[in-house]
């Protein structure tokens, strides 16, 4: 049986975040390219041309 002794004390939130970043890097962005209001596909249509395209039943 054990003792509250030998069970380890829950780390607080920030310094497990801290502790995960540290091994694993930060490897979300702050901002990503489809948060920007520039927006173009490979193809080099914006977002308007594709909001142009849904047919009249999914609007």
């Amino acid at each position: 049986m054990s003792t509250p002794e030998d069970v380890p004390e829950r780390e607080p939130e920030w310094q497990r975040r801290r502790r995960l970043a540290a091994v694993f890097g930060d490897s979300t962005p702050e901002q990503t390219s489809d948060d920007t209001d520039a927006r173009e596909d490979k193809a080099g249509k914006g977002d308007a041309w594709y909001r142009d395209q849904v047919p009249p039943h999914h609007g």
